[in-house]
């Protein structure tokens, strides 16, 4: 019996490998940066974050992305003593109007997956497209497949058209060595996510099908004769398949891998909705990351045996566990800690952790929050429905240009924040921004204090918080100053969509200006 999802939160896309006794996987990381969080585990059930293979402006160069665009499905591959990560980058995605530039893709390579610094520059592919995958022959020949817009459009048909392609390729400059060749295409206009591997006498390619939204599911073809097929396709097709009516929606996207005892599994992304009030509510969390163990018979895979993604498994072979809630960062290193995300690539460094030693230090950048660009944000991913988000926050801001505070993040269009300001009679306040833009201000009562700022999640988010200062005890109430609920704060944006999860955080600007007065968190944490 073990629980899924085994990664939760904002973790889509998920690609696995095994080195001895070692899982590694990586997530997809849209405009978030650092890109390409890497995961671990020893037994596929507990996971911790060791790291990411994209901390270089060099290596990622994410400025103003609609939401959705970003890096898009990582593959993790090890070959030779080599672990590789391949990716994209879409600088430009706007699917309402049918308008997105096709990346190039790329991949990095180190030596040590537990070295953060060691991925090397991107090595950049002649074949544009996005889900990447390499795959190495028997012969030595290397086969990147991606998925892009096929050149001929499917006659009188409203369909996207994007199929799986794949080339040979010079791995070490990216170079393309053949012609790209169709492999994979489907009925419902969205074959994508390609997995390529050899078991035993089969080359097996996998695929995500349909879109991730209600139509999501996964398909498996295999071939006797090499990358380039000809497919057979499965006789089970899809894997299997969950609805719109159960608890775990929109599943796929798998990738394999077998551990040491023989046994295979699949890692995939699922949702997890919520009934209520006789409807669906989106999942805060964005795309999580499933397992399901798969048995093989006749050759071909059985996906938890044909049956629907579950949140709880019966499989034997491993154990349950609860992923605490508490965490706690003091700001007491040199350095953050694995975990906190900015969106966009920043360019400048505004904050630190040296100049008040125990504090985070943030010099708010010239953009607020509504901007599409990189603000002074620090962000940490939402993985428990239940639980709390708390920062204490010492502010004193000499005009009415700068902000400060905490945020529920959903996308640059939809988030709530709570700060500290200067008002317009020249006291400070604490602004609660809603979702819509609307504010409502609260004032402080003494000039120096500090706020602490608190975000109860759950069935809504709820915003409060408490004045701290010599004559105000540390266990004073909480002053709550307003609730939004999920349904607001999952709005669809009006450009590009959302792939993510919700993200609480610190922030920190100036309007159009750099705040020239610092913020210091104390502590930020979750309970």
């Amino acid at each position: 019996m073990y629980i899924n999802p085994i990664l939760p939160g904002f973790n889509p896309d998920p690609s696995i490998i095994r080195v001895g006794k070692d899982f590694f996987l990586v997530t997809s990381s849209f405009e978030y940066f650092p890109g390409a969080p890497i995961y671990h585990s020893t037994d596929l059930i507990k996971w911790t974050l060791i790291g990411h293979a994209l901390t270089r402006p060099i290596q990622l160069q994410i400025q103003t992305p609609e939401p959705g665009g970003g890096v898009w499905a990582t593959t993790l591959r090890y070959h030779d003593g080599v672990f590789y990560i391949l990716a994209a980058c879409f600088q430009r995605y706007r699917p309402q109007e049918d308008d997105r530039v096709w990346p190039r893709g790329f991949y990095v390579k180190t030596l040590d997956i537990w070295d953060s610094e060691s991925w090397s520059d991107p090595v950049y592919f002649d074949q544009v497209g996005f889900d990447q995958d390499l795959f190495w022959d028997d012969n030595g020949i290397v086969y990147l497949s991606s998925t892009y817009r096929k050149l001929e459009r499917t006659p009188g048909a409203n369909l996207k058209d994007f199929a799986v392609h794949i080339v040979t390729v010079d791995l070490e400059t990216g170079t393309s060595t053949s012609e790209p060749k169709l492999i994979r295409e489907s009925s419902s206009g969205v074959a994508e996510g390609s997995h390529i591997f050899k078991c035993g006498k089969y080359y097996y390619l996998f695929t995500a099908e349909g879109g991730t939204e209600s139509g999501h599911c996964e398909w498996v073809s295999r071939s006797t004769t090499g990358p380039f097929g000809p497919w057979e396709v499965g006789p089970n097709n899809p894997l299997w398949r969950n609805g719109v009516d159960d608890d775990v929606q929109n599943t796929g996207h798998a990738d394999l891998v077998e551990d040491a005892q023989g046994q295979w599994w699949a890692v995939l992304l699922g949702v997890r909705p919520v009934w209520k009030d006789g409807q669906w509510e989106e999942s805060v969390f964005g795309r999580e990351t499933f397992l399901a163990p798969v048995e093989w018979e006749d050759d071909w895979p059985i996906v938890n045996g044909g049956q629907k993604i579950s949140l709880h498994s019966d499989s034997p072979h491993l154990y349950e566990l609860s992923v605490p809630v508490a965490w706690r960062d003091d700001f007491s290193d040199s350095e953050l800690q694995l975990g906190w995300y900015r969106k966009n690539t920043p360019v400048v460094r505004d904050y630190s952790l040296t100049e008040r030693p125990g504090y985070l230090r943030l010099y708010g950048g010239p953009y607020n929050l509504s901007v599409p660009a990189c603000p002074t944000l620090f962000l940490r991913k939402q993985t428990h429905r239940f639980c709390t988000w708390e920062a204490r926050l010492s502010f004193q801001p000499r005009n009415q240009a700068c902000e400060a505070g905490a945020v529920v993040w959903w996308t640059y269009f939809t988030y709530s924040s709570i700060g500290i300001r200067r008002g317009q009679d020249g006291h400070r306040i604490v602004r609660l921004r809603s979702p819509g833009g609307e504010v409502v201000d609260f004032g402080l009562r003494h000039s120096q204090s500090d706020v602490r700022l608190v975000i109860e999640c759950g069935n809504g988010y709820r915003f409060g918080f408490q004045e701290l200062s010599d004559v105000e005890p540390d266990n004073a109430l909480i002053q709550w100053i307003g609730v939004v609920d999920n349904s607001c704060m999952t709005a669809p944006p009006p450009v590009g969509v959302v792939f993510t999860g919700m993200m609480l955080g610190l922030y920190a600007f100036g309007e159009r200006q750099r705040c020239l007065d610092p913020a210091d968190f104390h502590y930020a944490q979750w309970k």
